[in-house]
């Protein structure tokens, strides 16, 4: 025990830092998914990024930034399909994002259909394996989201004029990074917690608990060996109804 204890900072650091990293840029990228009431926007765009990503590697034979590149051209390419539909006005605009995620999701399955490791490719997809992150892949990371984080903070005419691209980016390294469940669950709880809170509060709120429930819910993985993706899903969940229970306490 005091083996584990003393190698689990080792352990957890570069996983941390990674979740830290994505919900930094998340959480002001969900409340404006949110403010425009696209909601499966985020589970769609994942979806299509990670199966561009595993388009490149199975069929094309390209991986590292070659895969990456592909991966964003399908996320873009998607990311402003929807913007073009929300400038049209559709009010279906909520159905045909559904459509692509159901889509891209079947076809993600039928590449892996004759692959005897299909099914773990596909669980790796959509669960992440955020524990076993590298630094190397933190640190690059790192540079496309420090950019984008300025802009979302600090350029809100950029922002607003080139949020499809921003966020084609941002879900891109995410999906790779910690699976499309928890690109979903960094995006949208937080912004649901603070809906009710406006500007930066709001934002900072958000990064309260998108802080907590990453680091409660590497550790609390790393004790019980559970897999760390769907316990960093459940973890934001505790953490945003715990931050909206104490908002309502407080107003009573």
């Amino acid at each position: 025990m005091e083996l584990f204890l003393n190698g689990l900072p080792g352990l957890i650091a570069p996983a941390l830092a990674a979740g830290l990293l994505v919900a930094a840029t998340h959480v002001p990228l969900g409340r404006e998914v949110l403010k425009r009431g696209i909601i499966f926007l985020d589970l769609a765009v994942a979806q299509i990024a990670g199966l561009g990503a595993i388009a490149a590697a199975v069929l094309l034979g390209l991986d590292g930034i070659a895969g990456q590149i592909i991966a964003f051209i399908c996320a873009l390419t998607a990311s402003l399909a929807f913007s073009w539909l929300e400038k049209k006005g559709q009010t279906t605009q909520e159905a045909f994002i559904g459509c692509a995620f159901v889509l891209a999701a079947s076809l993600v399955i039928l590449i892996f259909s004759g692959d005897p490791h299909g099914g773990e490719e596909v669980n790796n997809l959509l669960a992440g394996q955020i524990l076993w992150v590298q630094w190397k892949a933190v640190g690059l990371t790192a540079m496309v989201y420090i950019p984008i984080l300025y802009i979302l903070l600090f350029r809100h005419d950029l922002a607003k004029r080139f949020f499809y691209p921003l966020f084609a980016a941002s879900i891109t390294l995410s999906v790779q990074l910690v699976g499309i469940y928890l690109v979903f669950a960094s995006l949208i709880l937080p912004a649901l917690a603070t809906a009710h809170v406006e500007g930066r509060k709001g934002i900072m709120q958000g990064w309260c608990i998108a802080f907590a429930a990453v680091f409660g819910g590497l550790v609390f993985s790393a004790f019980t060996d559970l897999p760390s993706g769907p316990t960093l899903v459940w973890s934001y969940a505790i953490a945003a109804v715990g931050a909206f229970c104490v908002y309502r306490i407080r107003r009573v």
